[in-house]
Protein backbone atom coordinates (compact mmCIF):
# COMPACT_ATOMS: atom_id res chain seq x y z
CA UNK A 1 0.00 0.00 0.00
CA UNK A 2 1.11 3.60 -1.37
CA UNK A 3 -0.18 6.27 0.91
CA UNK A 4 1.17 9.98 -0.22
CA UNK A 5 -0.15 13.68 1.61
CA UNK A 6 0.31 12.05 5.14
CA UNK A 7 0.13 15.63 6.89
CA UNK A 8 -3.54 14.76 7.04
CA UNK A 9 -4.18 18.22 8.74
CA UNK A 10 -2.90 20.36 6.11
CA UNK A 11 -3.42 18.50 3.13
CA UNK A 12 -6.70 19.36 0.82
CA UNK A 13 -7.09 15.70 0.08
CA UNK A 14 -4.77 12.46 0.75
CA UNK A 15 -3.97 9.94 -1.74
CA UNK A 16 -3.80 6.16 -0.84
CA UNK A 17 -2.72 3.20 -3.53
CA UNK A 18 -3.62 0.19 -2.68
CA UNK A 19 -3.10 -3.15 -5.43
CA UNK A 20 -4.28 -0.96 -7.99
CA UNK A 21 -6.84 1.13 -6.16
CA UNK A 22 -6.09 4.83 -6.04
CA UNK A 23 -7.99 6.40 -3.17
CA UNK A 24 -8.42 10.48 -3.27
CA UNK A 25 -9.86 11.75 -0.15
CA UNK A 26 -10.98 15.21 0.07
CA UNK A 27 -10.05 16.81 3.72
CA UNK A 28 -11.71 19.93 4.15
CA UNK A 29 -14.19 18.59 6.74
CA UNK A 30 -14.29 21.66 8.86
CA UNK A 31 -15.06 23.51 5.14
CA UNK A 32 -17.41 20.60 4.17
CA UNK A 33 -14.55 19.56 1.36
CA UNK A 34 -15.77 22.88 -0.53
CA UNK A 35 -13.36 23.13 -3.85
CA UNK A 36 -11.18 26.03 -3.37
CA UNK A 37 -9.16 27.20 -6.34
CA UNK A 38 -5.94 25.61 -5.07
CA UNK A 39 -7.74 22.47 -3.90
CA UNK A 40 -8.94 22.08 -7.39
CA UNK A 41 -5.99 22.81 -9.32
CA UNK A 42 -4.14 20.38 -7.05
CA UNK A 43 -6.36 17.58 -7.40
CA UNK A 44 -6.00 18.24 -11.06
CA UNK A 45 -2.38 18.18 -11.55
CA UNK A 46 -2.61 14.75 -8.95
CA UNK A 47 -5.02 13.08 -11.00
CA UNK A 48 -3.48 14.22 -14.18
CA UNK A 49 -0.27 12.11 -13.05
CA UNK A 50 -2.61 9.18 -12.33
CA UNK A 51 -3.51 9.16 -15.57
CA UNK A 52 -0.77 8.22 -16.80
CA UNK A 53 0.28 5.56 -14.18
CA UNK A 54 -0.70 2.06 -15.77
CA UNK A 55 -0.50 0.39 -12.41
CA UNK A 56 -3.29 2.30 -11.39
CA UNK A 57 -6.47 0.57 -12.26
CA UNK A 58 -8.91 2.02 -10.43
CA UNK A 59 -9.56 5.46 -9.15
CA UNK A 60 -12.27 6.44 -5.81
CA UNK A 61 -13.16 9.79 -5.04
CA UNK A 62 -14.26 10.45 -1.31
CA UNK A 63 -14.26 12.44 1.57
CA UNK A 64 -13.48 12.89 5.43
CA UNK A 65 -16.42 14.41 7.21
CA UNK A 66 -19.91 14.40 7.41
CA UNK A 67 -20.00 15.85 4.10
CA UNK A 68 -18.87 14.53 0.50
CA UNK A 69 -18.80 18.08 -0.64
CA UNK A 70 -20.22 21.48 -0.45
CA UNK A 71 -19.09 22.94 -3.99
CA UNK A 72 -17.11 25.71 -4.39
CA UNK A 73 -15.60 27.70 -1.94
CA UNK A 74 -17.80 30.64 -1.68
CA UNK A 75 -16.10 32.29 1.03
CA UNK A 76 -12.85 32.71 -1.46
CA UNK A 77 -15.15 33.68 -3.91
CA UNK A 78 -16.35 36.46 -2.23
CA UNK A 79 -13.33 37.72 -0.61
CA UNK A 80 -12.07 38.36 -4.61
CA UNK A 81 -14.88 40.03 -6.09
CA UNK A 82 -13.24 40.34 -10.02
CA UNK A 83 -14.87 38.84 -13.29
CA UNK A 84 -11.49 37.23 -14.65
CA UNK A 85 -10.87 35.52 -11.12
CA UNK A 86 -14.60 34.14 -11.03
CA UNK A 87 -14.03 32.76 -14.82
CA UNK A 88 -10.49 31.22 -14.25
CA UNK A 89 -12.29 29.51 -11.19
CA UNK A 90 -15.05 28.03 -13.03
CA UNK A 91 -12.28 27.37 -15.73
CA UNK A 92 -10.27 25.26 -13.02
CA UNK A 93 -13.38 23.36 -12.42
CA UNK A 94 -14.33 22.42 -15.89
CA UNK A 95 -10.27 21.54 -16.41
CA UNK A 96 -10.69 19.28 -13.19
CA UNK A 97 -14.12 17.42 -14.50
CA UNK A 98 -13.13 17.06 -17.79
CA UNK A 99 -10.21 15.20 -16.70
CA UNK A 100 -11.84 12.89 -14.61
CA UNK A 101 -13.90 11.90 -17.85
CA UNK A 102 -10.68 11.90 -20.43
CA UNK A 103 -8.54 9.59 -17.86
CA UNK A 104 -8.24 6.05 -19.17
CA UNK A 105 -9.40 4.62 -15.42
CA UNK A 106 -12.51 4.30 -14.56
CA UNK A 107 -13.46 6.60 -11.60
CA UNK A 108 -15.78 5.66 -8.53
CA UNK A 109 -17.17 8.29 -6.46
CA UNK A 110 -18.00 7.55 -2.98
CA UNK A 111 -20.23 9.65 -1.13
CA UNK A 112 -21.04 8.99 2.64
CA UNK A 113 -22.81 12.72 2.61
CA UNK A 114 -24.53 15.58 1.12
CA UNK A 115 -23.08 16.71 -2.61
CA UNK A 116 -24.52 20.20 -3.66
CA UNK A 117 -23.34 22.21 -6.25
CA UNK A 118 -20.30 21.67 -7.80
CA UNK A 119 -20.07 18.52 -5.21
CA UNK A 120 -23.20 16.98 -7.00
CA UNK A 121 -21.22 18.33 -10.57
CA UNK A 122 -18.22 16.13 -9.23
CA UNK A 123 -20.54 13.17 -8.69
CA UNK A 124 -22.24 12.95 -11.81
CA UNK A 125 -18.79 13.54 -13.66
CA UNK A 126 -17.40 10.53 -11.91
CA UNK A 127 -18.33 7.17 -14.48
CA UNK A 128 -19.84 5.56 -11.48
CA UNK A 129 -21.07 6.46 -8.38
CA UNK A 130 -21.92 4.80 -4.89
CA UNK A 131 -23.66 6.52 -2.29
CA UNK A 132 -24.96 6.00 1.31
CA UNK A 133 -28.57 6.13 1.93
CA UNK A 134 -27.37 9.20 4.73
CA UNK A 135 -26.05 11.13 1.55
CA UNK A 136 -28.17 13.56 -1.04
CA UNK A 137 -27.61 15.96 -3.36
CA UNK A 138 -28.48 19.04 -4.87
CA UNK A 139 -27.81 21.79 -6.87
CA UNK A 140 -29.29 24.43 -4.98
CA UNK A 141 -27.31 27.85 -5.73
CA UNK A 142 -30.50 29.51 -7.04
CA UNK A 143 -30.83 29.33 -3.33
CA UNK A 144 -28.30 32.30 -3.02
CA UNK A 145 -28.86 34.12 -6.45
CA UNK A 146 -26.30 32.27 -8.44
CA UNK A 147 -27.67 29.40 -10.97
CA UNK A 148 -25.47 25.88 -11.04
CA UNK A 149 -24.61 26.12 -14.62
CA UNK A 150 -21.39 24.91 -14.78
CA UNK A 151 -22.65 21.59 -12.43
CA UNK A 152 -26.00 21.43 -14.95
CA UNK A 153 -23.59 20.28 -17.83
CA UNK A 154 -23.10 17.12 -15.74
CA UNK A 155 -26.09 16.73 -14.31
CA UNK A 156 -27.98 17.19 -17.29
CA UNK A 157 -25.80 14.61 -18.97
CA UNK A 158 -26.52 12.10 -16.17
CA UNK A 159 -30.48 12.66 -15.43
CA UNK A 160 -33.40 13.11 -17.35
CA UNK A 161 -34.08 17.22 -18.60
CA UNK A 162 -37.51 17.27 -16.78
CA UNK A 163 -35.38 16.34 -13.09
CA UNK A 164 -32.21 17.83 -13.71
CA UNK A 165 -34.23 21.31 -14.19
CA UNK A 166 -36.50 20.67 -11.55
CA UNK A 167 -32.86 20.51 -9.32
CA UNK A 168 -31.66 23.36 -11.15
CA UNK A 169 -34.57 25.50 -11.10
CA UNK A 170 -36.53 24.73 -7.43
CA UNK A 171 -32.73 23.92 -5.79
CA UNK A 172 -34.39 20.85 -3.71
CA UNK A 173 -32.20 18.22 -2.40
CA UNK A 174 -32.94 14.56 -3.33
CA UNK A 175 -32.01 11.81 -1.09
CA UNK A 176 -29.71 8.53 -2.59
CA UNK A 177 -32.74 6.42 -3.05
CA UNK A 178 -34.15 9.18 -5.78
CA UNK A 179 -30.83 10.22 -7.27
CA UNK A 180 -30.72 6.34 -7.90
CA UNK A 181 -34.32 6.65 -9.66
CA UNK A 182 -33.00 9.20 -11.49
CA UNK A 183 -29.94 7.68 -12.45
CA UNK A 184 -27.48 10.37 -10.84
CA UNK A 185 -25.60 7.57 -8.49
CA UNK A 186 -25.32 3.58 -9.28
CA UNK A 187 -26.03 2.17 -6.27
CA UNK A 188 -27.63 3.47 -2.68
CA UNK A 189 -26.77 1.53 0.07
CA UNK A 190 -26.60 1.26 4.02
CA UNK A 191 -23.33 3.47 5.46
CA UNK A 192 -22.30 0.44 6.89
CA UNK A 193 -22.20 -1.58 3.51
CA UNK A 194 -20.68 1.89 1.94
CA UNK A 195 -16.56 0.17 2.05
CA UNK A 196 -18.15 -3.67 1.27
CA UNK A 197 -20.21 -2.13 -2.21
CA UNK A 198 -17.10 -0.30 -3.19
CA UNK A 199 -14.95 -3.33 -3.05
CA UNK A 200 -17.42 -5.51 -4.71
CA UNK A 201 -17.45 -2.94 -7.45
CA UNK A 202 -13.47 -2.19 -7.60
CA UNK A 203 -12.70 -5.79 -7.33
CA UNK A 204 -15.34 -6.34 -10.51
CA UNK A 205 -13.32 -3.33 -12.45
CA UNK A 206 -10.00 -5.34 -11.42
CA UNK A 207 -11.11 -8.29 -12.87
CA UNK A 208 -11.46 -6.33 -16.24
CA UNK A 209 -8.79 -5.73 -19.01
CA UNK A 210 -7.33 -2.24 -18.65
CA UNK A 211 -7.27 -1.78 -22.19
CA UNK A 212 -10.66 -2.61 -23.20
CA UNK A 213 -12.20 -0.49 -19.99
CA UNK A 214 -9.72 2.80 -21.36
CA UNK A 215 -11.39 2.30 -24.92
CA UNK A 216 -14.55 1.95 -23.82
CA UNK A 217 -14.51 4.83 -21.46
CA UNK A 218 -13.27 7.24 -24.23
CA UNK A 219 -15.79 6.30 -27.04
CA UNK A 220 -18.46 6.18 -24.28
CA UNK A 221 -17.81 10.28 -23.79
CA UNK A 222 -16.81 10.43 -27.16
CA UNK A 223 -20.08 9.15 -28.76
CA UNK A 224 -22.11 11.31 -26.51
CA UNK A 225 -21.66 14.25 -28.07
CA UNK A 226 -22.55 13.01 -31.48
CA UNK A 227 -25.40 12.24 -34.18
CA UNK A 228 -26.28 8.87 -34.43
CA UNK A 229 -25.00 8.11 -37.27
CA UNK A 230 -21.40 9.67 -36.48
CA UNK A 231 -21.90 7.98 -33.15
CA UNK A 232 -22.17 4.27 -35.12
CA UNK A 233 -18.97 5.11 -37.38
CA UNK A 234 -17.02 6.19 -34.71
CA UNK A 235 -17.94 3.07 -32.27
CA UNK A 236 -17.76 0.49 -35.14
CA UNK A 237 -14.39 2.02 -35.71
CA UNK A 238 -13.05 1.56 -31.68
CA UNK A 239 -15.01 -1.58 -32.06
CA UNK A 240 -12.46 -3.22 -34.73
CA UNK A 241 -9.37 -1.37 -33.39
CA UNK A 242 -10.58 -3.14 -29.77
CA UNK A 243 -10.97 -6.53 -31.78
CA UNK A 244 -7.02 -6.22 -32.76
CA UNK A 245 -5.47 -5.99 -29.36
CA UNK A 246 -3.94 -8.81 -27.43
CA UNK A 247 -6.36 -8.61 -24.85
CA UNK A 248 -9.24 -9.19 -27.14
CA UNK A 249 -7.91 -12.28 -28.67
CA UNK A 250 -7.18 -13.56 -25.08
CA UNK A 251 -10.85 -12.74 -24.29
CA UNK A 252 -12.55 -14.36 -27.10
CA UNK A 253 -10.10 -17.62 -26.66
CA UNK A 254 -10.96 -17.76 -23.47
CA UNK A 255 -14.67 -17.39 -24.03
CA UNK A 256 -14.38 -20.27 -26.89
CA UNK A 257 -12.75 -22.28 -24.32
CA UNK A 258 -14.72 -22.11 -21.13
CA UNK A 259 -12.05 -20.93 -19.51
CA UNK A 260 -10.92 -17.47 -16.92
CA UNK A 261 -9.16 -15.06 -19.58
CA UNK A 262 -5.53 -13.73 -18.50
CA UNK A 263 -5.45 -10.41 -19.68
CA UNK A 264 -2.28 -9.43 -21.55
CA UNK A 265 -2.87 -5.47 -21.36
CA UNK A 266 -1.77 -5.09 -25.08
Amino acid sequence: MKTSLDNVEEAMFLRVDNFGVCTITLNRPKARNALSLEMMQALHQELTKIATDASIRVVVIGANGPAFCAGHDMRQLRANPNFDYYKGTFSTSSSLMKTIMTMPQPVIARVQGMATAAGCQLVATCDLAIASTAAKFATPGVHIGLFCSTPMVALSRNVGRKAAMEMLMLGDAVDAERALELGLINKAVDPNELDTALRIMTDTLLGKSAITLAMGKAAFYEQLEKGVVDAYAHTGEVMARNMMTADAAEGIDAFIQKRTPVWIGK
